[in-house]
């Protein structure tokens, strides 16, 4: 049961920027962290970032840090990511997840994904 929906992804060029959005009921946002993971074609999924129930921590892939930023609206119970710099190896479906908190000597290190917190995801492709 899909109850994450995602949007804003698209076409760009490399060095382009998109944002994607992420919807979902303030029950979840309220009590579950949060991650956008994605998968290329051929590859596996991997997590991308990550942000805390009350957005006071966030974690990034090595990949994507610097570039990504992850964020929240509450009052919208929305979730974010911003995708500046992109290049042709960010091309992926994006998807959003909710789960729970990953943390890594105190450090939020990432979202353990519920198999039922999860959206249809959205398909980014970045061309150079």
């Amino acid at each position: 049961q899909v109850q994450l929906v995602e949007s804003g992804g698209g076409s760009v060029q490399a060095g382009g920027s998109l944002t994607l959005s992420c919807a979902a009921s303030g029950y979840i946002y309220n009590n579950y962290c949060m991650g956008w993971f994605r998968q290329a074609p051929g590859k596996e999924r991997e997590g991308v970032a990550a942000i805390s129930t009350t957005g006071g921590r966030t974690w990034y892939a090595r990949s994507v840090s610097g570039r990504f930023t992850i964020s929240k609206d509450n009052a919208k119970n929305r979730r974010f990511l911003q995708m500046n710099i992109l290049k042709p190896e960010d091309t992926a479906m994006y998807y959003c997840e909710a789960g729970s908190c990953v943390f890594r000597n105190g450090a939020l290190a990432g979202v353990a994904p519920d198999e039922e917190l999860w959206g249809q995801g959205i398909q980014d492709t970045v061309s150079s």
